[in-house]
């Protein structure tokens, strides 16, 4: 995935080639802060089109919950992200958060954020979302044509 080009991201393990789904879970594995980690999430709570959260089962966060909501404004989509997450260590896992994780997470997800926008703002999208007709299909949410 280009989005996450810096750090060397993918998914390996879990849901790595369709459009997750509830309870389904996806693992990710790059490089952070010179380290090669993994960090597997599942979906907990799934509401398409509007809202799905994913939440750490495996990584090196002591907890991590990213919520996803979207939301029709002025006949365009927008997404927002909400990250809860603490990381281990107790007072000094508080100030990494507050010193470098905090920042370092909001400009991760600036950067993937601003990807997904062009992927879904071009035909990237069937790129990545090979199953995506039976998915809209599914979903009861139009499909849209080159013509529209």
């Amino acid at each position: 995935m280009e989005s996450t080009a810096p750090t060397r991201e993918r998914a390996v393990a879990g849901v790595t080639t369709k459009l997750i789904g509830d309870g389904e879970s996806v693992t990710w594995r790059g490089r952070h802060f010179g380290f090669m980690l993994q960090h597997t999430s599942r979906i907990t709570r799934y509401e398409p089109p509007t809202f799905f959260q994913d939440v750490m089962t495996a990584g090196m966060f002591k907890s991590f919950e990213h919520e996803h909501r979207f939301q029709e404004q002025d006949g365009e989509t927008v997404m927002k992200d909400e990250l809860r997450f603490s990381a281990p260590f107790r007072v000094l896992g508080l100030i990494a958060e507050r010193l470098v994780l905090r920042n370092y997470l909001i400009r991760f997800l600036l950067e993937r954020n601003k990807f997904v926008k062009q992927v879904a703002e071009s035909e990237m999208w069937r790129e990545y979302l090979s199953n995506a007709e039976s998915f809209l299909e599914k979903e009861n949410m139009p499909i849209l044509s080159e013509e529209d």
